[in-house]
C-alpha cells in the first residue's frame, strides 16, 4: 500500500514541477508585460509567484527532502562546539604570522633570484 501512495505521489510530482514552471514563467513574462507600472507592483508581483511556485515545488518529494536536510543541518550546527574569543584571537594571529613569514620568505628568494638572473644576463 505505501508503495502504491509513492507512486501516486512521484506522478503528481511531475504536475507539481510543471505549476512550478509556468509559475516562475508568468513571473517573469508579467514582468515584462507590466513594464510600464511602477517597480514596487512588478516586484511585489514577482516575489508573491516566486513564493507560491517555492511553496508548491516544498510539496514535491524532492522539496520534502531539502527541508529534511535543513532541519539536519541546524541541528548540526547546534551541536558544533564554537571556539572561544581568545582561541579565534590566537588562531588568527598565528595564521597572520605565518603568512607574513611566507610572503617575506618568497620576496627574499625573489629578489635573490631576480639579482642572480640579472647577473647571468648581464
Amino acid at each position: 500500500m505505501k508503495h502504491n501512495a509513492e507512486v501516486q505521489e512521484s506522478r503528481h510530482d511531475g504536475i507539481k514541477w510543471a505549476v512550478v514552471v509556468v509559475l516562475v514563467a508568468l513571473a517573469v513574462v508579467g514582468n515584462g508585460y507590466f513594464a510600464d507600472q511602477a517597480l514596487l507592483y512588478r516586484v511585489l508581483g514577482v516575489v508573491a509567484l516566486c513564493a507560491a511556485a517555492a511553496a508548491v515545488a516544498l510539496t514535491t518529494a524532492k522539496g520534502r527532502s531539502l527541508v529534511e536536510l535543513a532541519r539536519s543541518a541546524r541541528k548540526e550546527i547546534q551541536r558544533v562546539v564554537w571556539p572561544t574569543r581568545q582561541e579565534t584571537i590566537q588562531t588568527t594571529a598565528i595564521v597572520l604570522v605565518a603568512v607574513l613569514l611566507v610572503g617575506l620568505m618568497l620576496w627574499l628568494i625573489d629578489t635573490v633570484l631576480g639579482w642572480a638572473m640579472s647577473g647571468i644576463i648581464g
